[in-house]
């Protein structure tokens, strides 16, 4: 269980509402569904509801409400999958009428499907509202002008980042607490690691233009004309693996011209199981996103870990970086290839600090020795700890106790 404060001496029913399929990864779905049960771990009744597209896909160690299956919807250069179903739609408001929750926590909450169900809705629980999205949106642009008049129904409105509260703030004014993205620290202790050739880079993301794959396999080729000297951790002279992890719109045009070959390999979307392993096995955790990332969850859990991360030098990734990442600059190929190659350890790799700006670094030219890479690790691993679901989980409480006494605020 994640270190967190005393238990509150009195529980809450709290209604936690995802847009999003949970059949699908994603960084929202990941947000509610462990929120969700760090909050059960405290002593809170929580039920989820949100859209699901097969019984298999339910998430371990959660109550859950279905909302009906999900129909993929372009938005803010991605696919998000939601349901359009009615008929789920009022059922599931018929729920959150009788199920005597105290409060209804809406996640993304100008989302089609149950969110708006949410807004027009009467007889419900106060709303806590939790803004997640970094740039523009077509589901806030979709209801206007009625977004600022509907978004008055919040009692009380939360952001995930800076960023995030940013957007949110643009589109329907009003005031807003900035909390951040917690992560499952528990998750990632006693794992086994899946098995590796040697020293291995992970991607974790859709295969979307805004996440920069492109940009990461092509610094991979470069970084295969630099490998003929890698120091891993474990000292061996080994050629460095890439995994590519998720699917999307550019998985097959990406393949076309960087197919699988020994140290290349699609691994498809994962299970939450496999993805932990794979993050605890690898390297080096690449997000080379070129933008309209609110906070980086990704990063976080890399940390976690304990592989380091090379990322985009983007808002959201510095915030939840902490200078604990290679940051470089977004969409250039040759300085992504200088971060992997300084994460990896490659023999004569060029100048600058692990933050992608001139200065010391714990890793040290080349990777540095086995005591440089533990401090770096242990560094990352204490500031992922910062972020903690259980932490978050306490943040809420307060929002969720002000929402009910000031239904409406």
């Amino acid at each position: 269980m994640d270190s967190t404060g005393p238990v509150p001496s009195t529980s809450l029913a709290i209604a936690m509402v995802c847009p999003y399929s949970l059949s699908r990864p994603g960084g929202v779905q990941g947000q509610v569904v462990g929120l969700a049960r760090a909050l059960s771990e405290r002593g809170h009744r929580v039920a989820v509801f949100a859209p699901l597209d097969a019984v298999a896909d339910a998430p371990p160690r959660i109550d859950l409400v279905t909302t009906g299956r999900s129909v993929p919807l372009p938005a803010n250069g991605s696919v998000a999958p939601v349901s359009l179903s009615v008929p789920a739609v009022v059922r599931a408001l018929r729920a959150l009428r009788v199920g005597r929750f105290d409060v209804v926590h809406v996640h993304e909450p100008f989302s089609p499907g149950l969110p708006f169900g949410l807004l027009v809705g009467a007889g419900l629980p106060p709303l806590v509202a939790t803004f997640h999205r970094s740039g523009g949106s077509p589901f806030y642009a979709a209801l206007r002008p009625l977004t600022r008049r509907l978004a008055r129904r919040f009692a009380v409105r939360c952001a995930v980042s800076p960023a995030a509260r940013a957007t949110a703030a643009n589109a329907l004014g009003g005031e807003y607490d900035v909390g951040f993205n917690g992560v499952e620290i528990d998750r990632f202790r006693e794992v086994e690691p899946w098995p590796r050739p040697g020293p291995t880079v992970l991607f974790l993301g859709r295969h979307e233009e805004r996440k920069g794959l492109g940009i990461l396999l092509s610094s991979f080729e470069g970084l295969r004309r630099s490998s003929d000297g890698v120091a891993p951790p474990d000292g061996a002279a080994t050629p460095p693996t890439l995994w590519v992890a998720g699917d999307g719109p550019l998985t097959a045009s990406l393949r076309q011209r960087h197919p699988e070959a020994s140290d290349l390999h699609w691994l498809g979307v994962l299970t939450e199981e496999e993805k932990v392993r794979r993050l605890v096995a690898a390297d080096v955790v690449c997000a080379p996103s070129l933008g309209g990332e609110s906070f980086g969850v990704v990063l976080l859990e890399a940390m976690a870990a304990r592989a380091v991360v090379v990322a985009s030098d983007i808002d959201g990734y510095r915030l939840a970086a902490g200078g604990h990442a290679v940051l470089v600059p977004p969409g250039d190929v040759a300085p992504l290839t200088e971060g992997l190659v300084r994460a990896l350890g490659v023999v004569g790799s060029p100048a600058g600090s692990p933050a992608g700006r001139p200065g010391g670094s714990p890793l040290g030219e080349g990777g540095g020795t086995p005591a440089d890479r533990k401090l770096w690790l242990d560094g990352g691993a204490e500031w992922a700890a910062h972020w903690s679901m259980g932490r978050l989980a306490e943040w809420y409480e307060v929002r969720y106790r002000s929402a009910v006494v000031r239904p409406g605020a």
